[in-house]
């Protein structure tokens, strides 16, 4: 089934920055109705509290689309096709594309117009995407990759497409969007080289690059962790919903969803933005505990969880039902506290798929038209084996990052140095 990658993202994104993240989108219709669960993830930029909590929100109704809301819902119960142990080559409902007319032999420059490093889940997934490059040099399908770090600037990376552009010298453009719309002209460009595009993590308002690679997506974030909460809570119940900040796809399509089902199941939500500042955050939740009992808190992204927790704690109140992300800091403080809770995941092991994508598309292989990778929560079921599994991992490290396999595992991501 043919999705339009233009479709998924009609929905501009007005802050220059972001997340976990980035988009998905179209037809199937699932059910609306909250029962149970199936991500960077995380990020956004520095921002002040007081910047961020002043920023005007586009209504929720703007941000949600039915269609889109529906399909999501329906592929976090696909079982994905690929290998099991793979993850980052998995895929759901894919339209597969013949990718013959780039089939060349010898190895290749991939060149990399990258959003920025700014925030923890972008940064473990640059760590993994430089080991994976090394894998591919060592095969002979890549010789370098050539990256531009656009410090969260929607001029800076279409100024760093541009360069790349006029340079020539690119086999394959791998392009992180920091922003949709503002970023699709740029993009348009680099596939009028007729050199292949590969889209990740955010998406743009065209379908020419080969794939676009994401996970399943910010409705599915908002519907696994609303119909969470929606369990464990009851009618009439308060949940303080923490929001990064206003304006990005994937971070607004979480918020919608979610506002829908908690709607759907009176609870009443009460939503601010954060700017991810763990001070802002106690201040919130001190604030709202001042006014009466707060059962639940729901997060759009893991950044600043465990300062979510602490205000309870340092308030000597009854600690939340809380969804954070699977950022290992709020997971290690979710084994400590006993607290009922779930990690949703923006599937950070996506920074992996581009170059091996690459690799494939100069092999003459198929590859989805639009890559949508698996997006499953940690549980208390599993919260155990991905705390032992991570065991010696910094805190700003993601547990389902998926690079296990990779040379210089554990050493390379407990270092955490910025390639």
């Amino acid at each position: 089934m043919r999705r339009t990658v233009a479709r998924t993202l009609a929905v501009t994104a007005v802050a220059a920055l972001a997340l976990v993240g980035c988009t998905t989108d179209p037809t199937v219709s699932g059910p609306s109705t909250s029962s149970a669960p199936s991500d960077a993830p995380a990020g956004t930029p520095a921002q002040s509290p007081t910047e961020t909590a002043a920023a005007p929100a586009t209504p929720v109704t703007q941000w949600f689309d039915q269609a889109v809301y529906d399909e999501q819902y329906a592929q976090r119960s696909v079982a994905p096709a690929g290998p099991a142990e793979q993850p980052y080559l998995q895929h759901i409902n894919a339209e597969m594309v013949s990718t013959e007319k780039y089939k060349s032999s010898g190895a290749k420059k991939a060149c990399f117009a990258n959003a920025s490093i700014s925030n923890p889940w972008r940064q473990t997934g640059w760590i993994t995407m430089n080991q994976q490059l090394k894998a591919l040099q060592g095969s002979g399908a890549i010789s370098e990759m050539e990256t531009r770090d656009a410090k969260d600037s929607d001029d800076t990376q279409i100024a760093d497409i541009d360069y790349f552009i006029n340079e020539g010298n690119c086999d394959v453009f791998i392009i992180s969007p920091n922003s949709t719309a503002a970023m699709t002209p740029a993009v348009e460009r680099a596939c009028k080289t007729d050199k292949p595009v590969i889209v990740f993590d955010r998406g743009v308002k065209t379908d020419c690059p080969v794939t676009f690679i994401h996970p399943i997506g910010g409705f599915a974030w908002g519907i696994d962790t609303a119909e969470f909460l929606n369990k464990n809570l009851a009618k009439g119940d308060k949940v303080v919903a923490l929001r990064i900040l206003p304006g990005v796809d994937v971070l607004e399509q979480r918020w919608a969803a979610a506002d829908k089902l908690f709607k759907e199941a009176g609870i009443e939500a009460k939503d601010y933005f954060t700017g991810a500042d763990p001070v802002e955050i106690k201040k919130i939740i001190s604030d709202e505990l001042a006014k009466g009992d707060v059962q639940g808190v729901w997060m759009d992204a893991g950044d600043g969880a465990v300062a979510a927790i602490e205000a309870f704690e340092d308030a000597g109140k009854p600690l939340p039902v809380m969804t954070g992300e699977d950022e290992l800091s709020f997971l290690r403080k979710w084994k400590d506290t006993g607290i009922t809770a779930m990690g949703p995941v923006y599937s950070n092991f996506q920074w992996r798929t581009p170059l091996l994508a690459a690799a494939d598309i100069f092999a003459g292989k198929e590859v989805p038209k639009e890559w949508v990778l698996p997006q499953s929560p940690v549980t208390s079921a599993d919260l155990e084996a991905y705390l032992t599994a991570n065991d010696g991992m910094p805190d700003g490290h993601y547990a389902k990052f998926g690079g296990e396999d990779l040379a210089g595992y554990p050493q390379v991501w407990q270092k955490r140095v910025m390639p």
